[in-house]
């Protein structure tokens, strides 16, 4: 009930734009988005760095209207790559296709993730090429695997959800290139996506453990604290060193936890959103865990 009242109210524009314009508004956000600004950004991937966490730096944007929009998201972007060689981070960034243009063109798309990936090769970094629905999958690897080909430097995510991905596995390991796992977040139709969540889980695990095997420097992207232990207990048996993958999390999600792996000798890599656009991607970590809820009048109350 709490989580469709608050994916119901994401979309209110009122709350939005009281929201966004509110005094309080960095205190509240603060938890989950690292700010409206590349710097502030910069100022919390250099702290968690030395506090031993590796970072992916995600520009928000969604509703993406114009092509002229994708193109200030791809300077963005350009923008941040060029920061993260300055400061000599130990960053990527993770991108979506919409975001950069794919449903006005897509020989425009492929331009802007092309000068993306190019450009990180270039700084020694990666681009992670986040998942959309379903609808997208085909197109999104299809570029991944060319541009992989071409550079390196960019990695392919995959929604354990989705039927098709034990074959996109199997296909990315044949070609080398790095996944991300994640379980998935659209809503999607009982023909593409398992419907029930011990299916899903059971499925991650299966893809997991294909990855650990014989995937490309995966990326296991989960707070599910069993999946993260059966990880863990999987790679010790199996003697797969710790550089050979790393755990994703999202930035001020299950803080225990990540800190539980940076101290136990892990690579963890934090998704740390910034920019603007920040509500509708706030909402959706509030909507996750009445923890969340908490947090945030606690903030409100404070103030």
């Amino acid at each position: 009930m709490l989580r469709s009242l608050l994916l119901v109210l994401s979309r209110q524009s009122w709350l939005r734009h009281w929201m966004e314009t509110s005094p309080l508004a960095d205190r509240v956000t603060s938890r989950f988005v690292a700010g409206s600004t590349l710097e502030r950004e910069l100022v919390v991937c250099q702290k968690l760095n030395a506090d031993g966490y590796l970072t992916t730096l995600d520009h928000l944007g969604e509703s993406v209207t114009s092509l002229a929009e994708t193109e200030q998201s791809r300077d963005s972007y350009l923008t941040a790559l060029d920061h993260i060689a300055r400061l000599n981070l130990p960053a990527t960034v993770s991108i979506k296709l919409t975001q950069l243009g794919l449903d006005f063109s897509e020989p425009a798309a492929r331009a802007a993730v092309e000068c993306l990936v190019a450009r990180a090769k270039s700084i020694g970094r990666m681009v992670e090429v986040d998942m959309e629905s379903s609808q997208y999958a085909e197109r999104t690897l299809a570029l991944v695997s060319e541009l992989h080909a071409k550079y390196g430097s960019v990695r392919a995510v995959i929604q354990a959800y989705l039927y098709r991905s034990e074959s996109d596995i199997e296909n990315l390991c044949r070609r080398s290139i790095p996944v991300r796992l994640c379980k998935g977040a659209y809503h999607e139709p009982p023909d593409v996506a398992f419907p029930r969540k011990k299916d899903v889980d059971a499925n991650y695990i299966r893809l997991m453990l294909q990855l650990l095997d014989r995937g490309a420097y995966p990326a296991i992207a989960s707070h599910d604290e069993n999946i993260v232990r059966r990880a863990i207990g999987y790679v010790r048996e199996r003697n797969i060193a710790a550089d050979r993958f790393e755990f994703q999390m999202l930035y001020g999600v299950g803080r225990e936890l990540q800190r539980r792996l940076v101290a136990d000798g892990f690579r963890l890599r934090l998704y740390v959103p910034y920019g603007i656009a920040w509500y509708p991607y706030f909402m959706r970590r509030l909507a996750e865990r009445p923890a969340n809820v908490l947090f945030l009048a606690r903030n409100l109350l404070r103030n």
